[in-house]
């Protein structure tokens, strides 16, 4: 009863495969656990939304014992390589995630490209400005200079140049078709640290012609005493001897020379939209063409024209037509500095291509020497400086005498940048 067949090891098994098994395959092959995986699916198409279909495990009893799951192998969801459905390349499952934007790479791209347009922007208007300036105006013609003191001087000159003007713009801005130019208004400004001063001389002024070198002459011309009004040294030998002549009579060093005509002074106005003035009183002069109201009201490039030109509609004559040029002139440096004009690049090119082409300047100025003008005769008009007529004792032969003591006072304060005390007329 005990004893089990000659077969029971497997050296002396003899010709039996097995423990009461029909079966005509070997014990080993019948008990050995086998692998049976059905047809690969289509790429991107496995079973279940794209996880792999797991395989089967029978052995030869047809029983599911000793099942792997497929866990130890970390294949449950795709190939180790990550290239199986639901991974990089496939549509099933999760789609791969996408790396977090660089926002300080883009940022810092951003800014280059920003700086780098505005440095070739900044550095391409300035040139195509600093061609436009005309510098006609030769200072080191001007002999027997005062010394130069504290502080920058300009003289600025408003003639009645009708270049560039045709009939019907005479007609329009009342010019009137006289050949050449003469000064139609002049005026120092001083910028320094105790803020700017704008003084109006009078084209009426008594002055003494001086001698002089000949602007296109090269001739020496000496003094003979002669008295004469300011605005003839111009009509003599242009700004040459305008400069030498003031320099003379006032004893300042005149750093730098700017001078507009009529049709640049209207176009100017008209490329910033008009200034607004309070005119102080009801204003017509058939001379300058004024025709305007007392009050607040915005003035285009042709009313403007004739609002400074007025001198026989107001009692005080060229004395108060002088104020009015002082107050309209820093209303449009106003007006031109404000971030409307600055930031708007329609009104920043026509009105540096309007001022600039109109605009004739001494040999030595400069794009910033002009910002600086400007800047400055706002600032007359801000408060932060002071605005003024020369000082006048009296007058003689209809032309008006300066108060040499005032006048004295008034130029050793602006040579050594003090606050002006002295009151113009």
């Amino acid at each position: 009863m005990t004893d089990w067949p000659e077969a029971r090891s497997d050296d002396n098994r003899g010709g039996r495969y097995g423990r009461g098994s029909a079966s005509a395959q070997p014990e080993g092959a019948r008990v050995m656990r086998q692998v049976r995986r059905g047809p690969a699916a289509p790429p991107g198409q496995g079973a279940y939304g794209g996880v792999p279909q797991q395989p089967s495990y029978v052995d030869g009893h047809g029983s599911g014992g000793g099942y792997d799951s497929g866990y130890n192998t970390g294949q449950v969801y795709g190939t180790p390589s990550g290239g199986g459905p639901g991974g990089p390349g496939g549509d099933g499952g999760y789609a791969p995630q996408r790396p977090a934007p660089d926002w300080r790479r883009r940022i810092k791209w951003t800014a280059i490209t920003v700086v780098t347009v505005l440095v070739v922007t900044t550095v391409g208007t300035y040139f195509w400005a600093d061609s436009k300036l005309n510098r006609d105006v030769d200072l080191s013609k001007v002999i027997e200079r005062p010394e130069k003191g504290e502080g920058t001087n300009y003289l600025i000159v408003g003639s009645d140049s009708r270049e560039g003007l045709s009939a019907e713009d005479k007609k329009n801005l009342h010019t009137g078709s006289a050949d050449g130019k003469r000064t139609d208004s002049m005026m120092i400004l001083h910028t320094g640290d105790n803020g700017p001063t704008l003084i109006s001389l009078p084209r009426d002024s008594n002055v003494e012609i001086p001698s002089f070198v000949g602007s296109e002459s090269g001739k020496t011309y000496p003094s003979t005493g002669r008295q004469v009004k300011l605005n003839a040294a111009y009509a003599e030998d242009g700004p040459e001897l305008l400069v030498r002549t003031v320099e003379f009579n006032t004893g300042l060093h005149i750093d730098h020379y700017v001078e507009i005509g009529f049709a640049g002074f209207a176009n100017i106005v008209d490329a910033v939209g008009g200034v607004e003035m309070d005119i102080p009183q009801d204003i017509k002069d058939t001379k300058s063409g004024a025709d305007l109201k007392k009050g607040k009201q915005t003035l285009n490039g042709e009313e403007a024209l004739a609002f400074v030109r007025t001198r026989y509609a107001l009692a005080g004559s060229d004395l108060d037509r002088t104020k009015n040029q002082q107050k309209f002139l820093s209303a449009l440096a106003n007006q031109v500095a404000t971030p409307g004009t600055v930031l708007n690049p329609f009104k920043l090119y026509p009105t540096m291509g309007a001022g600039l082409d109109s605009l004739i300047v001494d040999k030595e100025m400069g794009l910033f020497d002009l910002a600086d003008m400007f800047w400055s005769m706002k600032g007359v008009s801000g408060g932060e400086g002071t605005s003024m007529n020369m000082p006048i004792a009296g007058s003689t032969g209809g032309n008006l005498l300066w108060d040499k003591a005032k006048v004295k006072q008034l130029v050793s304060q602006l040579n050594n940048d003090e606050k002006v005390t002295v009151k113009g007329n």
